[in-house]
């Protein structure tokens, strides 16, 4: 059967379906009134629903449909919360010879906003005086009480307006509110206490005032808002509608049950929630296993751009204009109006002339020219044109597109692509706001019964566990296990989501039939190599460790023990001299270890690493060098070399000698004329020793010229024998 569709999306619903967002169908720009009103006379129309698919992403999709005659209209309620999501992924189908008409949905404006939209405002509790005030103009029908003075019992007419008179009341006068009517035979005033009944003969006005009516009613809820279907078409016929909303998530629980002489049993429950406020009867559901990404996405609150403000240009054509005149100059006109006036008509003449470059001129477009000698730009209309045959090609291939119904699956589980989904096969009836189990696994699997250890989780006692192969045919969504031995319960255990055919290990409770005790080995390093570039001396050094863990079986059945060992891979280190691994997971090796009752058994695990180590040599201490002479590994040309490094170091080390006796003495020759110059201020120059001292002072100054002059030659020594060491360690290769 054909089936035509609307994918709700704000451009589509508000441009190119032209629906009135935030207003009912009947608010639709060229609606005629008498349809408008029948349309929301019409009754509406009740979709159950029919089909829920959760996600463990927070999000479910929940599908209506039901059977419409003719034209009809769908009422919706929704929290404020989904409305964007709603807005954003709701579908609507119609199989049979019909229409998408208009999707309507409450505005978010606040509700005395809304109720002063219509042509009666019940804003503030409004009184019968004030709502007939309101319909000043409006023809009426009015059914006065039995028995009031001076009036028929029905009269017909013009509301002219309400207002206060003074009536006698026995010996005093009160306040009367008074309707005044233009009617056949004249003016009349009829008290309002004494009408019955008052109707509106427009019936449009009527429609006003019942849809006022229901914008209060629902605001009675002020968390919920009406989303309007609106379905157009001939004879009955089936429709459909679906959205995906926030939900919770649905969780997973399995019971696993062991026997020596059998498979193992495992049962699967998904827990679900109906989170709406109206019944589930006999909905179809699926369960999706996947992540597939959801966001939300504010499509509800209206949304405004910054547009500039474009100040029209005045024409000042009411001022008289003046003209300068002689002097043989053109007169020019001095007023605004004259001068806007040219500027316009020249842009005018340049826009004909580039369109009739084009082709488009006399004889070709003459809209076109007009809207050039109007000032517009014939572009825009060409946009629009072009808008126009793109809404027509969206709608065209809308058309054809297929049926978007959630499709089953006649098997419990099956795949959908990186997703995977449970078909519950049974129709689910749950009532609002109630949770239930619903089986989805009941199949033996593959598995045996192991005991895993871990040194890091129980440091005496393995863990009873269980090593099984997902052979039930459908993925496992993660969640708790129940474990039972025989009738027995054994423990709870913990399970992350497994795939098809994918083994997995879990543990239950804590095995004190056997123990382990693990012990850290000796570690051992050895120098394996020594190797020299320009100047670098790297030695390669491995490191040995090993670890022995001790296992004793003191229950009554044999035991697999499943060791896990530290993997150290991101250390460099690897097995050697060790059974291979059954597992090998990025956290841990997993060594299969079998132990008989009452049979003690050791394990080793034995790993290793190259570690190297770069020293470059430099010319301070020469205790390095004779550390890598004394190496057994290092070659004997390497050694020779070094030999030669301390050869040629030795010239160095005796010029720095001898220029370090050098200063020595010139700073003791500077600090003994210190001391004579000294003397021989606080010496007469008539006393003996006065000569001895000058004698003295003058011979230190030649003895430190020549001193500095062999500083300076021990300098340069110095310099060269130290360049030349550093040249030779800078070359040493091997």
């Amino acid at each position: 059967m054909a089936s035509k569709w609307l994918l709700l999306a704000p451009v589509a619903g508000a441009v190119g379906l032209g629906v009135s967002i935030g207003v009912g169908a009947d608010k639709l720009v060229g609606a005629a009134p008498d349809a408008v009103v029948k349309q929301d006379v019409k009754p509406a129309v009740t979709l159950p629903i029919t089909r829920v698919v959760l996600f463990n992403s927070g999000v479910g999709y929940f599908s209506r449909s039901g059977e419409v005659t003719d034209d009809a209209r769908v009422d919706l309620s929704f929290q404020e919360t989904d409305i964007n999501d709603l807005l954003k992924s709701m579908i609507l189908e119609d199989f049979g010879k019909g229409r998408i008409a208009a999707v309507s949905y409450d505005s978010r404006e606040p509700i005395s906003r809304t109720l002063s939209s219509y042509a009666v405002n019940l804003n503030g509790s409004p009184t019968f005086a004030s709502i007939v005030s309101q319909m000043r103009g409006e023809r009426i029908e009015v059914v006065t009480t039995p028995g009031a003075a001076n009036q028929p019992g029905k009269l017909s007419g013009v509301i002219v307006g309400v207002e206060n008179q003074k009536v006698p009341a026995g010996t005093t006068t009160v306040d009367a509110a008074v309707l005044n009517m233009w009617c056949a035979e004249g003016l009349r005033a009829v008290k309002l206490s004494e009408v019955q009944q008052l109707r509106f003969s427009n019936p449009i006005i009527e429609n006003e005032f019942r849809r006022a009516l229901d914008t209060l009613a629902l605001t009675h809820d002020s968390q919920k808002k009406a989303v309007s279907l609106h379905f157009a078409g001939d004879g009955q016929r089936k429709v459909q509608v679906g959205y995906v909303i926030e939900a919770p998530i649905w969780k997973t629980s399995y019971r696993m049950v062991l026997a020596d002489k059998e498979k193992p049993y495992l049962q699967g429950w998904a827990m679900v929630e109906n989170p709406t406020d109206e019944d589930w009867g006999g909905v179809k559901m699926a369960l999706i296993s996947g992540r597939p990404i959801s966001f939300k996405m504010d499509l509800y609150n209206p949304l405004y751009i910054n547009r500039p403000t474009v100040e029209p240009e005045l024409f000042a054509s009411l001022r008289p204009v003046t003209y300068r005149g002689g002097f043989g100059e053109d007169k020019k006109a001095e007023g605004l109006g004259n001068a806007n006036a040219l500027r316009e008509m020249e842009q005018a003449k340049q826009l004909q002339q580039t369109l009739r470059a084009r082709g488009e001129g006399k004889g070709g477009a003459p809209a076109a020219e007009k809207a050039a000698a109007a000032g517009i730009n014939r572009d825009a209309f060409a946009g629009n044109d072009q808008n126009a045959r793109h809404a027509k090609d969206i709608a065209e291939e809308l058309g054809r597109r297929p049926n978007l119904g959630v499709s089953g699956n006649v098997a419990t589980a099956g795949n959908l692509g990186d997703f995977f989904q449970y078909t519950i096969d049974h129709p689910v009836t749950l009532g609002r706001q109630k949770s239930a189990m619903l089986p989805i696994v009941g199949k033996e699997i593959e598995g045996q019964k192991v005991s895993i250890y871990n040194q890091n989780v129980q440091k005496s006692h393995p863990l009873l566990g269980l090593k099984f192969k997902n052979t039930s045919g459908a993925h496992l969504n993660q969640g708790p296990i129940t474990v039972f031995e025989g009738s027995v319960y054994a423990g709870d255990t913990r399970v992350l989501d497994v795939n098809l055919n994918e083994e997995r290990l879990v543990s239950y409770a804590i095995d004190l039939g056997t123990e382990v005790d693990p012990t850290a080995g000796a570690g051992r390093q050895k120098i394996t190599s020594v190797k020299a570039v320009r100047g670098i001396i790297t030695t390669m050094t491995k490191f040995t460790e090993e670890k022995k863990y001790k296992i004793i079986n003191r229950s009554q059945t044999d035991r697999t023990l499943l060791i896990e060992h530290v993997n150290r891979t991101n250390q460099q280190f690897k097995l050697v001299d060790t059974d291979k691994p059954t597992e090998d997971t990025p956290d841990v090796y997993r060594f299969t270890v079998p132990v008989k009752t009452g049979e003690t058994k050791t394990f080793t695990v034995k790993e290793e690493k190259d570690v190297a180590a770069s020293i470059t040599l430099t010319n301070n201490n020469d205790n390095t060098i004779r550390y890598f002479i004394n190496l057994a590994e290092a070659s004997p040309e390497l050694k020779q070399k070094l030999n030669e490094a301390l050869k040629v170091k030795e010239t160095w080390d005796f010029a720095r000698r001898e220029l370090a006796q050098v200063n020595a003495d010139l700073q003791r020759l500077n600090l003994d004329q210190d001391r004579i110059r000294k003397n021989l201020r606080e010496t007469p120059k008539e006393a003996e020793v006065y000569a001895t001292y000058l004698k003295k002072l003058s011979d230190q100054e030649k003895e430190i010229d020549t001193l500095t002059a062999k500083q300076k030659k021990l300098m340069d020594d110095e310099f060269k024998t130290r360049k030349a060491y550093d040249d030779y360690l800078a070359n040493i290769s091997d």
